[in-house]
């Protein structure tokens, strides 16, 4: 009886190309189970993918989109997401304060939108003619969410230097306003500055290429995402940056309550 002939082993190549095979797929699927966890939705009304994981939704402004239709502004929605804050650029270093700070802050509160007000910090100026730079500008009343201090920049000065300027803005802005201001920055600020110096205090963090957010930072104490800089909204010309509160609505409610 003729024995069928036997099939030549797998040589070492190919057994390496099965295996890539395996790891791609495997890849692959690990890959679509997770790349939607924050429930990326695009959204007509805003013009951009949202993560629809969270519920409250926000942006943030200056003098750069212009004068704002603040009744547009507070109408617009998109399916089950409206703009449910916005913080307000009011002044950066010593002197210079935003243009149209007083009338969007003041139009923010009219319409019923949940406000927030921002320093942009320069390395270069002293932090306490800074804070009360900003302390001039901004009068908060109840409702109001924390001073955010926006920390994008060096100027050229050493670490040492923007780690202790900050440190005087923080102290005196709570000191004044009886709440914990909260730093806005990036994943390399963040690292370079902020983590182990700042660390009680809440972040606000930039990241616009990011699906998730498990390798922005790990601290409890991240409140906001900033996940875009070209999103729409109707009351606004051109683009604006979009935020997302990372926590329940329960926590937001008591965010900034002094």
């Amino acid at each position: 009886m003729t024995k069928p002939p036997r099939n030549p082993p797998l040589p070492l190549k190919g057994w390496l190309i099965l295996g890539g095979v395996v790891l791609v797929v495997s890849l692959g699927i690990w890959w679509l189970s997770h790349r939607n966890e924050n429930e990326w939705t695009y959204v007509r009304s805003f013009g951009i993918r949202l993560p629809l994981r969270y519920a409250i939704h926000g942006i943030d402004v200056s003098h750069h989109n212009a004068r704002i239709d603040w009744d547009k502004l507070k109408k617009v929605q998109g399916g089950s997401v409206r703009i449910d804050f916005v913080y307000l650029k009011a002044t950066e270093g010593a002197t210079h304060f935003d243009r149209e700070f007083a009338r969007n802050w003041r139009e923010a509160r009219r319409v019923g939108m949940r406000r927030g007000a921002y320093h942009f910090y320069n390395p270069r100026v002293y932090s306490n003619l800074q804070a009360e730079n900003f302390i001039k500008r901004v009068t908060m009343q109840a409702g109001d969410l924390p001073p955010v201090l926006d920390l994008e920049i060096e100027a050229g000065k050493p670490p040492e230097i923007i780690i202790k300027g900050v440190g005087n803005w923080l102290s005196i802005i709570e000191k004044q306003y009886r709440v914990r201001p909260i730093i806005y920055t990036n994943e390399h600020f963040y690292q370079k500055y902020i983590a182990g110096n700042f660390d009680e205090y809440p972040l606000w963090l930039a990241g616009y290429s990011r699906v998730h957010l498990n390798d922005l930072a790990e601290s409890t104490n991240v409140l906001f995402w900033q996940h875009s800089e070209r999103g729409v909204a109707d009351g606004i010309r051109g683009y604006v940056d979009f935020n997302v509160f990372l926590h329940d609505v329960e926590t937001w409610q008591e965010i900034g309550k002094r």
